[in-house]
């Protein structure tokens, strides 16, 4: 018969193991998070706690799309990122939108800012060519390892920002959309089911936010989680030059969206409020 003495032992070895045993990374927290706990300086920060590196995409090299900067954090350590494709608006390249590129990808992120085929090209076709670039990033870029395909989220400006609405409803597995000032002649977008932060500016005579960006965040689905923010006494171009209001809303809507990363939850609910902001409507809570 077995010595109980060594029975005791044994039960009490096994206990303290298990009370010892880490518990599973996976189980523990969101496997998404990237980057340590965020705070208000952190995500108005001009960058994040990635460093970066990027690299030039000739329009010859790639199809759909009129090439662009890819901007991504050097480092593997923490896995793969999520992934955010950023079109300009009419007459504009990829200049008036490259401030997102080491914005957003020194938060933890991929992200390309692409010129579009034609200067001259209208909302929908921006869209096409939004996914295009997502496509180009996941399939055949050099940095193609480093991302999560599952994870990709779009953003523009102007005529980019229309166009990063039609591709959410072109392509609903998107994660996220941020249209900036956005423009596009389709008011509607009830079949739109991807997070959406419609950004609009209060003195935008170009895309006056009447005609443009409130119609468009009111006619997503009220059970969509979506926000409009207006900027107050702001312009149509507003968001192509550095904007921490915009920086910080948009980060936290890419991270709460794109990494499920519920840390961000509390600069997005309850709603912000403050000098930058005319007005701000949110289907709060998001968790």
């Amino acid at each position: 018969m077995r010595n109980p003495v060594l029975r005791l032992l044994g039960a009490v070895t096994l206990a303290a193991a298990l009370v010892a045993a880490p518990t599973s990374p996976a189980l523990a927290a969101n496997p998404y998070e990237r980057g340590p706990a965020p705070s208000v300086s952190s995500i108005e920060a001009s960058r994040g706690p990635f460093a970066i590196a990027q690299v030039s995409v000739a329009r010859s090299s790639v199809s759909g799309f009129g090439g662009g900067t890819i901007y991504y954090p050097t480092s593997t350590a923490s896995g793969t990122f999520g992934a955010i494709a950023v079109s300009p608006g009419y007459t504009a390249s990829q200049s008036s939108v490259a401030w997102y590129g080491p914005r957003l990808a020194s938060q933890g992120f991929v992200v390309m800012t692409i010129d579009t085929l034609s200067v001259y090209d209208q909302p929908d076709s921006r869209g096409t060519q939004l996914l295009a670039a997502l496509d180009y990033l996941t399939g055949s870029s050099s940095v193609r390892t480093r991302i999560d395909a599952t994870r990709l989220g779009v953003m523009g400006h102007s005529m980019g920002g229309g166009g990063s609405l039609a591709a959410s409803r072109t392509r609903p597995r998107l994660q996220a959309a941020i249209p900036l000032t956005p423009y596009h002649s389709t008011k509607s977008w009830s079949s739109v089911t991807v997070p959406t932060l419609v950004i609009g500016a209060e003195n935008d005579t170009v895309a006056s936010v009447t005609s443009h960006a409130e119609p468009f965040y009111t006619s997503l689905p009220g059970t969509l989680d979506k926000a409009y923010l207006e900027l107050n006494n702001a312009s149509h171009s507003a968001p192509t030059s550095t904007n921490v209001t915009v920086a910080k809303y948009s980060i936290s809507w890419l991270k709460r969206f794109i990494d499920n990363d519920t840390r961000y939850d509390q600069f997005l609910c309850p709603r912000p409020s403050g000098s930058a902001i005319q007005e701000y409507r949110d289907t709060c809570p998001h968790s």
